[in-house]
């Protein structure tokens, strides 16, 4: 974030108002601009993705993925604005994930209970522990650090969805910013991960699925929804989560930090990139189905979360984790027990 130093005759006007003094310098444009400018070109920006894009029908139950962050919280706050200035007409929530981390999760909830009463918006949280019977502390307790992230995604990903459903929402808006697309472009080209390549930059995915996933922050910088939380004073939890420094991810993030560094218009460019990439048409894509076990939405028999969770149960938490952990799932289906991982009434 970069604040325009206020020393006297050193600050410029805004350049949009040209009245007030400038507060600040967009990273994404570099503009000098003042709060209530920076206000509005925000929110507007925003709003031109929803509409353009056409997220959201009026009357739609919508629920938004809080986890108490910046970008959470920031995405409460500016969907409860905009449906009301703009007259969406939608019915808004919170639906938090509680993974069962102590000193972070259970932190962080505590910034969503406040954000339920300081927006107006109804809570919902559902927890690893009631729908898989694990908490990430009792995973990391089994596994270690590595590999945590995979099991946590995993289930996060499917905790969301059945939280949605228990709202009965039509779809799911989420944080993720410009930043996070970019990063998840990078990731799947070094992973070879054609399939979510092609379509990590929607904006909408999962329209295929039970509850379609919406990011109405797809071209907003992370420094500005800072900026914008920092100004707003919004209340919302900053610390990291303590099991996630050695995330793959966290490598790709610090790439993109330095491309910015050099020139900030490069993530919007990565995005575009990855919107404009062309899968040849010999490559064959995994075919979507439902979990034999659960009903979740899979192009395997098992969905990731019930592979994951049978190793668990089973003692054998490589199991589904890299090319052994494939090879071992295959070869333990002849074997493995009915142990139901919850169904999805979808």
């Amino acid at each position: 974030m970069e604040v325009v130093a206020e020393k006297p005759g050193r600050v410029r006007n805004c350049c949009l108002c040209n009245l007030r003094k400038a507060a600040l310098k967009r990273p994404k444009t570099l503009q000098q601009i003042c709060r209530e400018c920076f206000y509005e070109v925000f929110e507007e920006e925003i709003h031109r993705v929803i509409v353009d894009n056409r997220l959201f029908k009026p009357g739609e139950r919508i629920a938004i993925g809080a986890s108490g962050g910046k970008d959470s919280t920031v995405l409460a706050y500016v969907m409860a604005e905009l449906n009301r200035r703009h007259n969406y007409g939608l019915d808004l929530f919170l639906l938090s994930v509680d993974e069962g981390i102590t000193g972070y999760r259970d932190d962080s909830l505590e910034t969503v209970k406040r954000n339920e009463i300081q927006y107006g918006l109804p809570l919902k949280v559902v927890s690893y522990k009631d729908l898989y019977g694990w908490t990430m502390d009792e995973i990391v307790k089994m596994i270690g650090l590595k590999n945590n992230c995979t099991f946590c995604g995993v289930f996060r990903r499917q905790a969301l969805d059945r939280g949605a459903a228990l709202l009965k929402v039509d779809k799911v808006v989420t944080g993720h910013n410009a930043d996070d697309i970019a990063e998840t472009v990078i990731l799947n080209i070094l992973r070879g991960d054609i399939a979510r390549l092609g379509r990590c930059t929607s904006i909408t995915t999962g329209e295929d699925g039970p509850i379609p996933r919406c990011k109405p922050f797809k071209y907003t910088y992370e420094k500005e929804i800072v900026m914008y939380a920092y100004f707003k004073k919004l209340d919302y939890f900053s610390t990291e989560c303590i099991y996630s420094p050695n995330a793959y991810r966290g490598f790709a993030r610090e790439f993109i930090k330095d491309l910015e560094r050099i020139r900030p218009r490069a993530i919007l460019d990565i995005i575009k990139s990855g919107e404009d990439f062309r899968i040849a048409t010999s490559t064959k894509m995994p075919e979507q189905g439902t979990c034999e076990r659960c009903g979740y939405i899979s192009s395997q028999k098992w969905c990731k979360a019930c592979v994951l969770l049978e190793g668990l149960n089973r003692g054998l938490p490589k199991l589904g984790i890299g090319r052994r952990g494939i090879d071992n799932e295959r070869n333990s289906r002849k074997t493995i027990e009915n142990k139901q991982c919850g169904s999805l009434d979808f």
